[in-house]
């Protein structure tokens, strides 16, 4: 059976949206051995619609080795009530039900990588899905943005399973639902 594994930059202050207008100064040779470590595991890929309608429109012709070839390779698996005809090679449509996403848990032998949807990680969570919540803790605040956990997310006790810090002073931080 296969782990939902989600992965986020994350600033300081909880902002999760576009991290690419405040994350990259934080990445260096040793966060790309963290990343590369932890889709060196990844069996297939789960998203939410949006991540994949702006994954969709830039992997497939991204030339940005090999992030490229990997999104581009791995099975995707959408939860969308509303994508019908993925056009995004190996691309697989999940209705937004629990008993769906816990079907390919169950039939991937390895881990499913899940990042840039807080609310579907929110959702993952609700419903006893995740199974890590890994987190680079960026050393800055950002002041503006969605957030990781908002005013409407429900509590939920997490277990720190694992924890460093990156030269950069990013935190590398797993956590683990509590049982």
């Amino acid at each position: 059976m296969g782990r939902i594994i989600s992965n986020f930059f994350i600033s300081l202050d909880g902002v999760v949206e576009s991290p690419d207008e405040w994350h990259f100064p934080y990445f260096d040779d040793e966060m790309g051995a963290v990343v590369g470590a932890g889709m060196e595991t990844n069996k297939a890929f789960l998203m939410g619609r949006t991540l994949y309608d702006e994954w969709a429109a830039y992997w497939p012709d991204s030339t940005d080795e090999p992030f490229a070839t990997f999104f581009n390779t791995m099975p995707k698996y959408v939860i969308s009530g509303s994508l019908t005809d993925p056009s995004w090679h190996n691309t697989t449509v999940l209705p937004g039900d629990v008993d769906a996403v816990r079907a390919v848990k169950e039939s991937i032998d390895g881990d499913l990588g899940m990042s840039g949807s807080a609310s579907t990680v929110r959702w993952l969570l609700t419903h006893g899905l995740l199974d890590e919540l890994r987190l680079l803790v960026h050393p800055i605040v950002v002041g503006h943005g969605h957030r990781l956990f908002d005013g409407n997310t429900a509590t939920h006790k997490l277990t720190l399973a694992d924890s460093g810090t990156l030269s950069s002073g990013v935190l590398n931080l797993t956590y683990v639902p509590t049982s």
